[in-house]
């Protein structure tokens, strides 16, 4: 039990970074493998407005979320939007060889910046039932619910988010009712980059930080497929597979065993349901 609380509070801050890839995703049908690198970005600008800059931590969070809107904005119009009708591959090398520009300038920028950031929650655990359930994760996954929330219910409710939706769906249906996707695209981009600088900030305050944020990233895209796009709920099935994995399976196989865990119900996931256990197949008339 305490192994699946842990993986479920681990999986809420997947979900937040798989929310990031798939708005992106469905809005431009872009395959966006730098996420990792987004996130690491969003972590190192906050450690910077708090450590170099001494803005504090709400200024240090807006400082990286403008930061990230700007990176986004630069992936978006100098880079993406300048390709017509690319093939699938050129799209993800394009996206690959960013993420490396930005591990890139990352070491450079960021050398000497100290990637630690606290958080005012106590580290004491919450003991319930015996089961002791680490605070620091309970927050984090309250904190990334919210911010999912937040992001559902601006799609929900407001026009733009209407807008972003129908996008979505069918993006020629979207152009020819007047949506304009120059103006919507970026939008898009920018709310993937704020939402970077969150799931950065938990990941770094719950697992620590650094360069190797990046590595998160990974975990995006088994999340995905397991879930379906349609749906984010598979990452609570990759958290929890991941801690069951790491708590039974690495003292039998190994260390970080339970880390590849989640790969291997990726294969077995994509030859017995490429849809995802959420997702809805795509049935088109020829």
């Amino acid at each position: 039990m305490s192994l699946l609380i842990d993986g479920a509070l681990a999986g809420a801050i997947y979900a937040l970074i798989a929310l990031a890839f798939v708005l992106v995703y469905k809005a431009s049908r872009m395959i966006n493998f730098a996420i990792g690198e987004w996130v690491m970005w969003g972590a190192l600008l906050v450690a910077t407005g708090l450590h170099v800059l001494g803005l504090g931590l709400v200024g240090a969070i807006v400082f990286a979320c403008a930061g990230m809107m700007a990176v986004a904005l630069a992936f978006s119009r100098l880079v993406l939007r300048r390709m017509t009708a690319p093939p699938v591959i050129t799209l993800i090398m394009i996206t690959l060889g960013l993420g490396a520009v930005l591990r890139g300038l990352g070491a450079v920028i960021f050398a000497r910046v100290p990637g630690a950031i606290s958080l005012p929650i106590p580290a004491d655990p919450i003991i319930v039932d015996g089961v002791p359930i680490a605070t620091d994760k309970l927050v984090a996954a309250i904190v990334a619910a919210l911010c999912i929330v937040l992001v559902g219910t601006f799609y929900q409710y407001s026009r733009t988010g209407l807008a972003l939706q129908a996008l979505a769906n069918d993006r020629q249906t979207a152009m020819s009712v007047g949506i304009d996707i120059d103006h919507h695209l970026p939008i898009v981009w920018a709310i993937a980059g704020v939402i970077s600088v969150a799931a950065g900030v938990l990941w770094t305050f719950i697992s620590g930080g650094g360069f190797g944020v990046a590595l998160v990233g990974l975990k995006v895209f088994p999340i995905v497929i397991i879930g379906g796009l349609d749906s984010i709920l598979g990452a609570m099935i990759i958290g929890a597979l991941e801690s069951l994995g790491a708590g039974y399976l690495d003292p039998q196989f190994g260390g970080g065993f339970g880390n590849i865990a989640s790969y291997l119900m990726l294969i077995a996931m994509l030859v017995w349901r490429p849809a995802g256990l959420f997702g809805r197949p795509r049935i088109e008339r020829v």
